[in-house]
This record gives structure tokens, sequence and C-alpha cells, in this order.
């Protein structure tokens, strides 16, 4: 198959052609042969003047949450501009950053889920593009977790943040360009837009379908199963449980000290839930959560990769955490989280407060959160590319 950047460079390349480019990438941001983007727009004769970085920094080294700094790169004598700083200011490119480009390019792998914020930085580089005149081109990737299913509601007023800056389901079921024309269009941007499309992906695949090889787009997302996971798995992260960062399969290990591994193994068994299996594991964390205390927990197991419900079961896996250990130690996570202070992650997370007040619950009250919202199922029809 052909990334849009290889159909940039192959069949578009005039759209670049004689301007200053700017290119916004991450270490996955390479060709279908596994060339960065960097090294396949130079060596097609572009003239790129300027770098710059989502989350994580421009190589991917950085964690979550974790303030990157600009810098100048030496050996490329050009501007490497940081785009996720210690405020929510730092998340967009200022004019000065801009001053030097007539274009921006942005390759950057998204994985499926509205809290991954690659998508959001591409959102609001738009809307800088937008206010400087520069156009924007995206070259679209594959959703690593399919094109068809779509899991939660939309996030209610109030509630949006760098885990979802404009209303999106947990689990959308689009490519980052489809994602770009909806932003651009719905909420009315204005961005001089051209998505480059892909060619011989089909919206029934999942990552290991496409023939291309895995290449962690953050420190932390080492697999397509964690990818997988991940809009039923990061919703850990509102909690004090650990999601497995600092462990060899962030995501796929969930744990915590206070947590008795075989009973939860065998209370997550009575759920029933579809494609998934649960296995009873301990793991130390070297980071972040828990560094360097034994976590009791779960390894999962995905059976039915194109069944299974990921934000459904991360719904149902902390109601019933809650259930065993809410007088044992499990809490929520009290701490600022992706620059919002006064709204505690869990509910960031969700998109409202309904699922943390209503946690005590049935699992039913919890997990019609993850239904899928129809509104927005009928709105995205109009931006699908594929």
């Amino acid at each position: 198959m052909k990334l849009g950047l290889d159909n940039l460079v192959q069949n578009k390349l005039s759209l670049i052609e004689d301007n200053h480019v700017g290119l916004l990438s991450a270490q996955a941001s390479v060709d279908s042969n596994g060339t960065h983007a960097f090294d396949v727009l130079k060596s097609a004769g572009s003239n790129i003047t300027t770098l710059f970085g989502p989350e994580h920094g421009i190589k991917g080294l950085a964690q979550d949450m974790e303030p990157v700094e600009s810098f100048t790169d030496r050996e490329m004598y050009m501007p490497v501009h940081s785009l996720y700083g210690d405020s929510f200011e730092s998340l967009s490119p200022t004019p000065a950053m801009l001053e030097n480009i007539d274009v921006l390019v942005i390759d950057l792998q998204d994985i499926g889920s509205r809290y991954y914020t690659y998508i959001w930085t591409t959102a609001l580089c738009m809307k800088a593009c937008a206010e400087a005149g520069k156009k924007v081109i995206v070259c679209d990737r594959p959703n690593p977790i399919g094109g068809t299913h779509v899991e939660g509601m939309l996030q209610r007023t109030g509630y949006e943040s760098f885990v979802g800056l404009y209303h999106l389901p947990v689990r959308h079921g689009m490519t980052i360009g489809e994602i770009s024309n909806y932003v651009n269009n719905a909420h009315a941007i204005g961005c001089d837009l051209e998505v480059v499309k892909m060619d011989g992906w089909t919206r029934d695949m999942l990552w290991p379908d496409t023939g291309l090889k895995w290449v962690n787009p953050s420190p932390n997302m080492r697999s397509f199963e964690a990818a997988l996971l991940y809009p039923g798995m990061c919703l850990i992260e509102g909690t004090n449980l650990s999601e497995g960062r600092g462990a060899d399969t962030p995501f796929e290990v969930i744990g915590a000290p206070f947590i008795d591994a075989q009973e939860l193994v065998e209370a997550f068994s009575t759920l029933k839930l579809y494609g998934i299996e649960a296995h009873h594991t301990s793991f130390m964390p070297t980071m972040q959560k828990h560094t360097g205390k034994t976590c009791q927990g779960i390894r999962w197991k995905i059976t039915k990769p194109d069944k299974f419900r990921p934000y459904h079961t991360g719904l149902a896996f902390i109601w019933l955490v809650n259930q065993l250990y809410k007088d044992k130690g499990f809490k929520w996570r009290t701490e600022r989280y992706e620059f919002v202070d006064d709204i505690p992650a869990i509910d960031l997370l969700t998109g409202s407060d309904f699922f943390r007040t209503h946690i005590d619950g049935e699992l039913k009250d919890v997990t019609v959160l993850s239904d899928g919202s129809e509104e927005f199922k009928h709105i995205r029809k109009k931006y699908l590319l594929y």
C-alpha cells in the first residue's frame, strides 16, 4: 500500500515545489519502506526550512506530559520547534515559528483514539496556519485499530482539553486526514488544507493487515496490541493504578500494590467480555506510578481483534476494580492532567463526570458510555475518504 507521504512525493510534489516547507513529524513518520519523512522530502528536493515536533518530541524520546524544549539542529542548520511545553499556549506554533515557511507538511501516526494528542496538535497547527495564511498538507496514514467501529459518546461542552479539543467519540474510526477535514470544516477553522490520501487502505483493515512495519509513534505505544487496548486502558491514567508505564509492555499490563491478581482475574472472567482474556501477572514500574514497587494485576490477551471493544472493556474493568478495591486503596487521580487543574483526569478522558459519579451503580449504568454516538456517525460520513 501507499501512504500519504508516498503519494505526496510520487504524485503531488508540485504542492510543495518552490516553497519553504515546514515539517511536523515524529519517529513513526516514515514512508512505506521505513524511510523518515525528512529524508524522503529532502531526497525529493524539498526546501525544508523548519521542523516541528509534537508531544514526546521529534525523536519520540520524551514521556507523556513531559515538556520538550525547542532547539537548533546543528547538523541540519534549522530550528526544531517543540509543540509540547509547560502550558497550553505552548501547544500551538507562534507566528514567529511559521514566519520562514510557506507550507506546513504534517505527517503523524495517530492510533485511533481521541486521547492521543497528535490529532489535536494537527488541529492547533491548522488553526495557527489559517491565521498566518500558510497552507497545510496532511499526509494520511492508517488508523491502526480500523475505520469501522465507533465507541463512546461525544464530550459534553466544558470538558474539552488536549485529550479532546473538538467533539469526537473515544474510538472514532477515522484517519488523521479525515479528522483534519472534519475539524477544519465542522468547526470552521478555515485552513487552506489538503489531505494527501493513501492507496490500498480499506476501513476494515487493522494494522497487521497493512503489511507495514510497526514503528513506535510514542515511547509507550510499542505494539498494535497496545494501540487496540488504548481506548480502554488509557482510562487507567485517571486512576492510581499503573497502566504499565515503566514496564516492558505499557497498556498490556495493569496493576497496583493493593490488588490481588488472582482475585481480579477471576472476577473479570465473570463479566464475560468478548474478544479478550485476563491473566494474572506482576511487574515493577521503573517510573511514574508505583515506581520500584511490585504491582499485582492483569496481563491482557486479545483473542478477537476485529470484535474486541476496548472502550467498553476499559469502563467495565475500572468499574470492577472500584467494586473490589474502593476501600483497599483504589482512588481517582487528582493531579493536574494535560494542562487542566480543575477537572479530574477521568472526566476529561470520558468526556463528562458521568462515569465517576455513577461508578458505584450497576455495570450497565457506566458502560452505556461506550455506545457509539449515532449523531456523530451521521456527521462523519461526509468526511470519510475511504
